[in-house]
């Protein structure tokens, strides 16, 4: 197999078992030989029961925990297995991480804190400043590049965290239910946002929620998780049409169909 038919991401075999407090027992398994790939440009979405280990399976990918067992590859390169004795938070500037908060720094302006990790890399040139500023208007921020977070809306907010992780340019990026703390109406708004951000460029994204119609209108592929420990039961491709108009997928023939088997499954 060439680098070219090589998945950007696989996880061959995780497992994850967190240690007893008490070190009397041994702690049952969160995850147990987890396998799934994601293709480059792809968008895969994550469903599964709460407590499965979703958040435990997006915080081993970006290194800032490791696993019991198994390994996880970037472009066919091993990047973190159960021996690995130092992790590398996001490998290299190779993997983003869009969590449930913002992370934004209040002491910064809008548009500080998103050319703020293009600075730490020492990547910071004109190229990447026009980069930034394409990504800004695409997000609606145009305007608001001098405002500091606290004076912005939550989905003001959240858009700017997007623009961020963007901006940098990983081919990796994993989000963690990054809209799961606001209203319907602002997350419908930030799936279109979403949506069209990632059609700028067609990165790689892995997306954790519990919202099922949120994976389905996201996806090209829904993978559902079981009750801990957590394994991929089911994979759904998302035959959808793109572009998508999020409030409108409920409509489409197909989706109800798709919803129904995804919710039975995770009963």
């Amino acid at each position: 197999m060439n680098a070219d038919t090589l998945p950007l991401l696989e996880l061959v075999q995780i497992g994850k078992r967190f240690d007893d407090p008490t070190g009397r027992d041994a702690a049952p398994a969160v995850i147990d030989q987890l396998s799934l790939a994601v293709a480059a440009g792809e968008f895969v979405t994550i469903v599964g029961p709460s407590g499965s280990g979703k958040s435990t399976l997006l915080n081993m990918i970006a290194q800032v925990d490791r696993p019991t067992s198994g390994s996880v590859k970037l472009r066919g390169q091993t990047i973190l297995e159960a021996g690995t004795e130092q992790l590398r938070p996001g490998w290299q500037c190779q993997i983003g991480y869009v969590t449930q908060e913002d992370n934004l720094l209040p002491w910064r302006r809008l548009e500080e804190n998103i050319l703020l990790p293009l600075k730490a890399q020492g990547r910071l040139d004109a190229a990447h400043r026009a980069r930034a500023a394409e990504l800004i208007e695409a997000a609606g921020l145009k305007g608001f590049e001098r405002y500091y977070p606290h004076e912005l809306s939550g989905g003001m907010r959240k858009r700017a965290s997007l623009v961020r992780t963007l901006a940098y340019d990983p081919p990796m990026i994993l989000m963690d239910e990054p809209f799961g703390a606001l209203d319907a109406q602002t997350r419908v708004q930030l799936h279109g946002d979403l949506l069209r951000l990632w059609s700028l460029k067609r990165k790689t994204i892995l997306f954790v929620t519990h919202d099922i119609a949120e994976a389905i209108a996201l996806g090209d592929r829904v993978l559902v998780l079981s009750r801990a420990p957590a394994r991929v039961i089911a994979e759904h491709p998302v035959q959808l049409p793109r572009p998508r108009e999020v409030d409108r997928l409920v409509t489409l023939p197909g989706f109800a169909g798709l919803f129904d088997r995804i919710r039975e499954q995770l009963r």
